[in-house]
């Protein structure tokens, strides 16, 4: 197995998919300036500030995400290069603690944060406070989306990287 031919090909194929993160970003900021042009209600009023703060978020989380995976690429080979041991060493405590930040945070903490968002609407009938939470379900869902793609790339990395582990072990 070429474990740096998969770890690079791993590694664009998170450069595909981050830029997800930015073009919802867009849409949200885009949703913002617009019912901030055109929203006459309270309710539009409200959903300006929500949705311009999850637009910057997005776009942020995703050129963060970019810019990291698109320096790794260039690493990967030398990090391989010096000494392909350590580098599946590094690489799979590296994937496992991602999986680890995935089932915790994404698989865990964002639909428990869904969940207290649905039942504040519930309860609440506020302009900001729906336009709020609805935003942030919004927000919330896309990440999900983008990021349980992004765990079954690694997940199945993370499989490779443990083939390679063993067989550098022979």
């Amino acid at each position: 197995m070429d474990i740096l031919r998969e770890a690079t090909a791993w590694a664009k194929a998170e450069l595909i998919s981050t830029p997800f993160f930015v073009l919802f970003g867009v849409v949200f900021i885009a949703a913002s300036i617009g019912l901030w042009q055109v929203g006459k209600t309270d309710l539009a009023k409200a959903y300006i500030i929500p949705t311009l703060a999850a637009g910057v978020l997005l776009t942020v989380i995703g050129l963060g995400l970019f810019f990291t995976n698109k320096s790794r690429i260039s690493q990967f080979e030398k990090a391989y290069q010096q000494d392909s041991v350590a580098f599946v060493a590094s690489e799979l405590d590296r994937a496992e603690a991602t999986l680890k930040e995935y089932k915790t945070v994404v698989f865990t903490a964002i639909p428990l944060i869904v969940v207290a968002c649905a039942l504040v609407l519930f309860f609440v009938n506020a302009p900001i406070w729906r336009a709020s939470m609805i935003t942030t379900i919004a927000m919330l869902t896309v990440i999900l989306f983008i990021d349980g793609l992004a765990h079954a790339r690694i997940d199945e990395y993370n499989k490779q990287l443990l083939q390679a582990s063993q067989e550098l072990k022979n």
